[in-house]
């Protein structure tokens, strides 16, 4: 079975703007696209004026008629602007959790839109988008639309506004050296080198507890950068061989990576970190550089999950 890119859409200038960049990643990787959005039958209640009492009024039909026009018009923009471009459409009755996670099965990677607050308040990741990313076995792209006052689109704006398609900045890697993971690494370079863009590549590393303690040691200091900067091009020596048209800038970064991840999508294409998948306490584990990540980074941010 082909492999898609699969975009999750719900009406929002979010979801539009992820459909944009999924209808590009397609075109880049040249697989179809498929645009895909769950239904869920919801029985409003409505107050007659003889009792006063509610009564269950089934809009499943008008639900059913938005979630199609909702696909046909977002089928029509992007074939407009991208002729050739094979799109499917999709609508799924049921919840949106299980109808995303069902249709990333089939997926090359899944695409979700994420409403932006501004940038003091960034993401504002919904419980579906959380829940979708939390449980999700396949590499999953979040994407902001541009700021703004408005929360659904139309055709005006989502030609204007919404577009999340950048031309060649660089794409960003945080990469973890205590735990490098293959599928992580390969993700960054495979999309540094179909955009002909430079890879970044950010690794935050903890300095020894003396140093918190006020003991200075410049020759130990110096010993432990270069013993990082050494670990981090024998990881990358690999993938540099597979890719040797993707130019690589690896910078080892004192303190957490996810400051440094966040600053850099300000002008990125794209940033990739990983999520390993284990359990948490409460739900499913993402990890603090993710979860900054989502809630301030500018750019489309790839969440590649592994063992």
């Amino acid at each position: 079975m082909t492999r898609t890119i699969t975009v999750g859409l719900d009406g929002s200038l979010a979801s539009l703007a992820a459909a944009d960049w999924a209808a590009h990643e397609a075109q880049l990787r040249d697989l179809p696209l498929r645009l895909v959005t769950a239904w869920e039958w919801q029985a409003p209640r409505l107050r007659t004026p003889a009792t006063g009492i509610g009564v269950p009024v089934p809009p499943s039909d008008l639900q059913r008629a938005s979630a199609q026009h909702l696909l046909v018009q977002a089928r029509s923009r992007l074939g407009e602007s991208r002729p050739g471009l094979r799109i499917d459409t999709d609508e799924i009755p049921g919840l949106p959790v299980p109808a995303l996670l069902k249709a990333a099965e089939e997926a090359e990677l899944l695409v979700l839109g994420s409403r932006g607050l501004g940038k003091a308040a960034g993401y504002l990741l919904g419980s579906v988008s959380h829940a979708v990313l939390a449980s999700c076995e396949r590499p999953v792209v979040l994407v902001r639309a541009a700021e703004h006052g408005e929360e659904e689109a139309t055709p005006e704006t989502s030609t204007r506004e919404v577009s999340a398609v950048s031309g060649h900045r660089d794409v960003v890697l945080g990469l973890d050296l205590h735990k490098p993971n293959d599928a992580v690494i390969d993700f960054a370079f495979d999309a540094a080198s179909r955009r002909a863009a430079r890879l970044r590549i950010i690794h935050g590393w903890t300095l020894p507890p003396y140093y918190y303690g006020g003991a200075l040691m410049p020759d130990l200091n110096d010993g432990m950068v270069k013993q990082v900067r050494s670990e981090l091009s024998d990881v990358l020596r690999p993938w540099q061989d597979r890719y040797p048209a993707v130019e690589v800038h690896a910078q080892a970064t004192i303190g957490g990576a996810g400051r440094h991840l966040v600053d850099a999508s300000y002008d990125t294409a794209l940033v990739v970190v990983g999520r390993q998948n284990r359990r948490a306490a409460v739900g499913a584990h993402i990890g603090p550089v993710t979860q900054a990540l989502l809630h301030h980074a500018i750019a489309p941010v790839a969440v590649i999950s592994h063992d």
